[in-house]
């Protein structure tokens, strides 16, 4: 078979590269002088195993969950099983085209609509979608939703304020404030739970929804969570969930059970594929019956009598398209595997293990370290280095000497409500001699916090680059420019 970028020689079974249509020595004359180099670019010549072993070397500089443990608070970083990434490259999957035709990509379909119908089963909603990007993509997806229903009341010219926990993940107000809202903010009580009184005094004919995380951002499941519906409900508003931390409660709790009305999932969190790095991600989002119709657009539906699945676009109040194509399909098949791996039995698993690690973990810190919130908690707790402090010791010199024993650092300085917080999410999928390491190293810092605070103060030590003033790096960046 012939290469199209060769021509055959006539005669002959040999090939050559066609002659260029312009030559090297009259290109100059066609580019304006002004665009033209005058310099050598500086590009080092290097050999291609020199190149490989640049590359491979700064590979091994990063951390991930196959490396060890990465207990970020709120973000869920557990291990994936493999089989999950081999589900999303099987050809079927991997291979296909958005721009095929649904007849010719039916097992495609049947796997999201699948999807959707055991995410709707795990959080008590009605119907999903799978076009969101993330989760913060899925909270504006379901804050349109919001929108577009008070617009289909009358009532959204009246309905400007959304509240949000002064606990809430960052992107809540935000999100709340990319749709048009005007963020009001409910505080804590001091067991960092809602203040029912405050939320009570915060509600009115002009709030459109209360955006909450169950359990919430220290970790704790929100008991009053039934009364929070009611009075959010009886005044006009809607509740939406936040599913960050849903890795606690599936299986065993759901959303839809409590009130919420609309709520996103981290398919990536929860149902496999760790986000570190920034992605990939789905937040997929799932809706009681009255907002299904605002769904985005196209929606997988089943034809039983013809037994295929189609895509409609015909939804007049949709919000419409949010995402190219259908979202990111090859998290959908990992998350779709994860589910199916488990089951619903063993997701239930999955939460209560979770919960386990979190408060075995809490209890072998809690001698050395302050614990805000010292009950049992969920999926993670906060401590803080308030005994440290004594000594000069923040919480960002206990993370940093954390790295020096091999450790992802914990989340730090969030949620915001906990002064110098520390959050561990240590995830279902840690061992025990695994949480028993990390208890040790940390005790370990905190002989040390005692002993010889400038020790940790100057950590980390193992690392290429040690400590930065962050502060100073993010206001005064130093920026090279190559001139000519």
């Amino acid at each position: 078979m012939k290469l199209l970028f060769e021509k055959e020689v006539k005669g002959s079974n040999r090939f050559r590269f066609p002659e260029p249509e312009v030559s090297a020595d009259a290109a100059p004359e066609m580019i304006p002088a002004e665009h033209l180099r005058t310099a050598d670019l500086g590009i080092p010549e290097l050999s291609e195993v020199e190149a490989v072993r640049h590359f491979t070397a700064l590979s091994k500089r990063a951390f991930g969950v196959d490396d060890g443990p990465y207990p970020l608070g709120s973000c869920t970083m557990k291990y994936t099983p493999k089989i999950c990434e081999a589900a999303a490259l099987l050809p079927g999957f991997a291979d296909i085209h958005p721009y095929q035709s649904p007849w010719t990509v039916q097992g495609a379909l049947k796997l999201l609509y699948e999807l959707q119908r055991d995410l709707a089963q795990l959080t008590g909603m009605d119907a999903f979608t799978l076009q969101p990007a993330a989760g913060a993509h899925g909270e504006l997806c379901g804050m349109m939703i919001v929108r577009a229903y008070h617009k289909s009341t009358g009532a959204d010219a009246q309905r400007n304020v959304v509240l949000v926990p002064d606990s809430a993940h960052g992107t809540n107000p935000a999100t709340a404030a990319a749709v048009g809202y005007q963020v009001r903010e409910v505080k804590s009580g001091p067991d960092g739970l809602v203040d029912l009184e405050d939320l009570k005094s915060k509600l009115g004919g002009d709030v459109a929804g209360l955006m909450l995380t169950n359990p919430n951002t220290v970790g704790l499941f929100e008991k009053n969570i039934e009364e929070i519906s009611r009075l959010v409900h009886e005044a006009g508003g809607l509740l939406y969930y936040d599913g960050a931390n849903l890795n606690a409660i599936v299986g065993v709790a759901r959303p839809g059970d409590m009130g919420f009305d609309v709520c996103h999932v981290n398919l990536h969190k929860t149902f496999a594929t760790p986000h570190g790095g920034g992605g990939p991600g789905a937040g997929g989002v799932g809706v009681k019956d009255f907002l299904a119709p605002f769904l985005p657009k196209p929606v997988i539906e089943w034809n039983e009598e013809e037994d295929v699945y189609t895509l409609n676009r015909d939804l007049p109040e949709s919000i419409g398209k949010i995402k190219t194509f259908y979202g990111n399909f090859g998290v959908c098949v990992k998350a779709y595997a994860y589910i199916r791996l488990n089951g619903f039995a063993g997701l239930r698993a999955v939460a209560q293990h979770a919960v386990l690690n979190a408060n075995y973990l809490k209890k072998r810190l809690s001698a050395r370290y302050e614990i805000p919130f010292d009950v049992i908690c969920k999926h993670e707790f906060v401590a803080t280095n308030a005994r440290q402090a004594k000594n000069g010791v923040r919480t960002l010199d206990i993370a940093k000497r954390l790295i020096d024993f091999g450790y992802h650092p914990p989340t730090i300085y969030f949620p915001l409500i906990v002064n110098e917080a520390m959050m561990f999410e240590p995830t279902e999928t840690e061992s025990k001699e695994r949480l028993d390491e990390i208890a040790a190293a940390m005790n370990t810092i905190a002989d040390e916090a005692e002993t010889d605070p400038g020790k940790v103060k100057g950590a980390p030590y193992t690392t290429v680059i040690g400590r930065v003033d962050e502060t100073r790096a993010a206001r005064h960046p130093v920026l090279k420019y190559v001139s000519e």
